[in-house]
């Protein structure tokens, strides 16, 4: 039995043994935050773009510019239903935009915003695949 009454606390390498170390510092990260409203619109724009299919049509449109939706879909090899169904969702959250040109639909990327997040996402993930060695 032991009697050493010192307990050894193994706390988690991202853990703190204090609650605030630094209280300057994060007084002023809090105050730059975004506010909730825009947390919320940020991770429904994440959310958004976490879907294959919604990403495939974006990566058409980065590559074709302005599409219809059956030239989208059959690039994607996508249903027109799906495509069409995604196109609108991406087009509520001002991912896309639309022009109608009588019964035809033509989509292409919001603006330029949308294109440098899809670009910066690709780059990032280029990195860790070559950081991986692939």
């Amino acid at each position: 039995m032991n009697n050493d009454s010192s307990v050894v606390v193994a706390l988690s390498p991202d853990a703190c043994s204090t609650p605030v170390v630094d209280a300057d510092r994060v007084a002023a990260v809090r105050r730059t935050l975004p506010s909730d409203d825009v947390v919320r619109e940020l991770a429904d724009v994440f959310s958004l773009l976490a879907d294959p299919g919604r990403l495939r049509l974006m990566a058409a449109l980065l590559e074709g510019g302005e599409m219809c939706v059956c030239d989208l879909a059959a690039a994607t090899g996508q249903s027109m239903s799906a495509a069409s169904h995604a196109l609108r969702l991406l087009r509520t959250h001002r991912v896309v935009k639309v022009r109608r040109s009588g019964r035809m639909a033509y989509y292409q990327l919001a603006d330029s915003h949308v294109r440098m997040l899809f670009d910066l996402a690709i780059t990032h993930i280029g990195h860790d695949e070559e950081r991986r060695g692939g």
